[in-house]
């Protein structure tokens, strides 16, 4: 009983591990993004359909803080 419940949690290790590095790469470029979402102008930002109110918004959030199908 042991040795099966040893493999099955070695087994997830690493699973596990690309797990939190895929998550970790998800929240460094959700925080690239909202750097340069920083960086548009008030034309740009009208071209995506947003206000520069909404923008500010977005980029004082956390880069962990972000909608779970933006990581899918």
């Amino acid at each position: 009983m042991f040795p099966a419940t040893t493999a099955s949690k070695t087994s997830r290790q690493p699973q596990l591990r690309l797990s939190l590095f895929a998550r970790f790469l998800a929240w460094r470029e959700t925080a690239r993004q909202k750097a340069r979402l920083r960086l548009l102008d008030d034309r740009l930002l009208s071209d995506i359909g947003i206000t520069r109110t909404m923008a500010e918004a977005e980029t004082e959030r956390s880069a962990w803080d972000s909608p779970a199908h933006w990581h899918d």
